[in-house]
C-alpha cells in the first residue's frame, strides 16, 4: 500500500532509507539536508520552507523529492527575477513558488530520489498537483534523465552553463599544463609562482584530519567573503560543524598559510570520482590566490587520487581559461498561468538557441591544443 505525506523536517525520516534513495550522493544526503533545515540555513524564517514529498510503501520510504515552498529567489542559481518582475507588472504573485533543489548548491544530481520508475512518476505528478496552489513549480539542477521524464509530465526544460573539468588521465599537474596551449600554460605558471613568491603555501586536509578549529578558521574566511560584497553569509558555522561531523569522508580542505598562519581556505566535497568545487574564503586579499586555492589545488588533487571530474560551480567564464570547459546544466519549470507559460516557453526557446550559440563560442576559445605530442618540453 502505498502513502505520500509531505514533512517539514527530516528528524523522524529513517536516514538510512533515505540514503538509499539518494545514491550516494552527499548533497542528498539525510545529514546534508538535515543539517541545513536544523541549523536554520533553510527555513521558513530565511524563505526555505521545507516541504519535503515523501512516499512510502509499506511503511518503507520507497520515495522522496527535497521541496521547499520560497518567498525569494536567492540562493537557488538558476535566476528567474525576471519571471517575478513580469508578475508584478501585471498585478500577480509569483511568491511564494515551490522549489526542487538542494539550498544553495548549484550541483546537478537527481530530484525524484525513488526506488523505481513508477516511484518517479508519482513523485513527478504528486509535485505537479501541489504546485497548483503555488504560482510554479521549478526542479533545479535535474539530471538529463530527470528532466526529459519531467518535460514529458508537462514542465518546461531550461539550460544553464557551468564549467568542469576532465581528467584525460593526466599523470601529474605538468602533464596537464602539457596539454593547453603555450599561453595558457605560461599564464597559470605565471599565476602559481606569483602565490609562491606571495609567501603562501598550501596543503590538503581531508576528513578527519579537518578539525573544529580548521571549521571555525574556514567560516571566518567564508563569512568574511560575503561581507566584502555587502552580503550575509547563506550558510552558517553550525551547518559546516553539523556535517563536518556527520560525513567526513566527502570533505577536502585547502588551507593556505603564511608562515604558518592560516590566511585562506576553500572547501571541496567528494562523491565518488568527482570532486565539487563548493565554498572560498580569505581573511586578507593575496592576488591570484582564489584561482589557486580553488582551481589549480583541485585539479592537482583529483590528478593525484585518479578522480574523473572537476565541477568548478555556476558561472564564471575565466574557468575555461584555467581547463575547465561549458557543460550544460537543466532545469525543469511549470507555471500556473497560462498566458505567463507559453511566454516563459517562448523564452526558453529562444534561450536555449542562444545558450548553444554560448557554448559553441566559447569551445571555440578552448585552452587545450587541437593537437599536442606525447610528450613535451616546459
Amino acid at each position: 500500500m502505498e502513502r505520500l505525506r509531505v514533512v517539514d523536517s527530516l528528524a523522524a525520516v529513517p536516514a538510512a532509507q533515505w540514503n538509499t534513495l539518494a545514491g550516494g550522493n552527499p548533497f542528498l544526503r539525510h545529514e546534508f539536508l538535515g543539517a541545513l533545515t536544523d541549523s536554520g540555513c533553510a527555513s521558513a524564517r530565511r524563505g526555505w520552507q521545507p516541504q519535503f514529498l515523501l512516499l512510502e510503501r509499506a511503511g518503507v520510504l520507497a520515495g522522496a523529492m527535497p521541496l521547499y515552498v520560497k518567498s525569494h529567489s536567492r540562493g537557488e542559481y538558476v535566476f528567474d527575477w525576471a519571471w517575478a518582475d513580469a508578475y508584478a507588472q501585471h498585478g500577480l504573485e509569483y511568491y511564494p513558488k515551490l522549489l526542487c533543489a538542494v539550498p544553495f548548491t548549484p550541483v546537478s544530481g537527481p530530484r525524484l530520489l525513488a526506488a523505481d520508475a513508477a516511484a518517479r512518476g508519482t513523485l513527478a505528478a504528486s509535485a505537479m498537483a501541489a504546485a497548483r496552489d503555488f504560482s510554479s513549480l521549478h526542479v533545479l539542477f535535474a539530471p538529463e534523465g530527470e528532466a526529459c521524464e519531467l518535460e514529458a509530465a508537462g514542465m518546461l526544460l531550461r539550460r544553464t552553463v557551468q564549467f568542469h573539468w576532465t581528467n584525460a588521465g593526466y599523470a601529474d599537474f605538468d602533464d596537464f599544463l602539457a596539454r593547453l596551449s603555450q599561453r595558457r600554460r605560461k599564464t597559470i605558471r605565471q599565476e602559481r609562482r606569483r602565490v609562491r613568491a606571495a609567501g603562501v603555501h598550501l596543503r590538503w586536509l581531508r576528513g578527519a584530519e579537518i578539525s573544529e578549529r580548521d571549521w571555525a578558521f574556514f567560516y571566518r574566511c567564508y563569512a568574511n567573503t560575503y561581507a566584502l560584497h555587502g552580503m550575509p553569509p547563506y550558510l552558517n558555522l553550525e551547518f559546516f560543524l553539523r556535517i563536518g561531523a556527520a560525513m567526513p569522508e566527502h570533505f577536502l580542505l585547502v588551507l593556505a598559510e603564511r608562515r604558518g598562519a592560516p590566511l585562506a581556505a576553500a572547501l571541496d566535497v567528494i562523491a565518488g570520482d568527482t570532486l565539487y568545487g563548493r565554498y572560498w574564503g580569505a581573511l586578507e586579499h593575496v592576488p591570484l590566490l582564489h584561482f589557486e586555492a580553488c582551481y589549480y589545488q583541485a585539479i592537482e588533487y583529483a590528478i593525484a587520487h585518479r578522480l574523473a571530474r572537476f565541477e568548478g560551480g555556476a558561472q564564471g567564464e575565466h574557468k575555461l581559461f584555467r581547463g575547465l570547459l561549458p557543460t550544460e546544466t537543466l532545469s525543469a519549470h511549470w507555471l500556473a498561468h497560462p498566458r505567463f507559460a507559453r511566454a516563459v516557453e517562448d523564452y526558453l526557446e529562444r534561450e536555449a538557441l542562444g545558450i548553444a550559440r554560448y557554448v559553441n563560442e566559447l569551445n571555440e576559445h578552448t585552452p587545450f591544443k587541437v593537437s599536442f605530442p606525447a610528450k613535451e618540453e616546459p
